[in-house]
């Protein structure tokens, strides 16, 4: 999956990333981690070839370039980094200004906001048991409204901002601000799959009352950045298939 981005003459190092292939063992597959990647290097304007792994039939040659290493990674002039963290700290010392965004939130709020969703969301989808499925809700329907509230509640720079320009205006579109940050490729492959997999399996909507968040994903969803790099709902749901315990009776 070659992804060119940025003028012929703009030689830069070589940079490869790996991401997990879907059932198919050629889409895009399931891996939350590999999408934030994506999405950094897309938002950044960064020229590099993007390859899905089917873990079925690594090839060879990644084999020896990578041995025992499962995407998502990322090789740098043929060196191979792997951890995530690492990864995204590292884009953003080479990736830099001027010719490169930063993608650090203003923040420093934005960077947890919605932390505890996914865990909250693995439990509820885990769970066999019927007598603690409200409690499992509960607790996953506490998270994301309290992700809601930030995403209602501008803060204070982007307000002034906004009321600057107007005053009928007063939320903003991603966790940040009006422009996606490494707090959105963190959160928004998660989110994707909370509302993807709750619905299949646990028939769980997002409350339509949770304006921030419906207006968060119905952004991401317009955007080239975010809707590229993700995995289908249809591989999300076969992703999670032998995860979602099935409730006993």
């Amino acid at each position: 999956m070659p992804l060119n981005r940025g003028k012929e003459e703009d030689k830069e190092p070589l940079l490869e990333l790996f991401v997990k292939a879907g059932s198919d063992g050629e889409s895009v597959g399931k891996r939350p981690f590999s999408q934030r990647l994506f999405m950094i290097l897309w938002l950044k304007g960064v020229v590099l070839s993007a390859s899905t792994v089917d873990l079925k039939r690594k090839p060879a040659d990644l084999q020896n370039s990578a041995p025992g290493t499962h995407p998502p990674f990322i090789t740098f002039n043929n060196e191979v980094k792997t951890d995530v963290n690492k990864i995204e700290e590292f884009l953003e010392d080479v990736s830099c200004p001027p010719k490169y965004l930063t993608l650090s939130p203003e923040h420093p709020a934005s960077n947890t906001a919605g932390m505890d969703i996914f865990a909250k969301f693995s439990a509820y989808i885990r769970n066999s048991r019927p007598e603690a499925k409200e409690a499992l809700e509960r607790g996953l329907l506490k998270t994301l409204r309290k992700l809601d509230e930030y995403l209602n509640s501008p803060h204070l720079m982007n307000l002034m901002r906004i009321l600057w320009r107007t005053l009928s205006f007063l939320h903003v579109n991603f966790v940040d601000g009006n422009e996606m940050t490494l707090a959105d490729g963190n959160l928004l492959p998660k989110l994707h799959i909370v509302k993807v997999v709750a619905k299949k399996y646990r028939n769980f909507d997002i409350p339509k009352g949770m304006t921030g968040i419906w207006r968060y994903l119905t952004k991401a969803y317009s955007r080239d950045e975010f809707t590229n790099t993700c995995p289908s709902g249809q591989e999300v749901e076969i992703a999670y298939s032998d995860v979602a315990k099935r409730l006993t009776k």
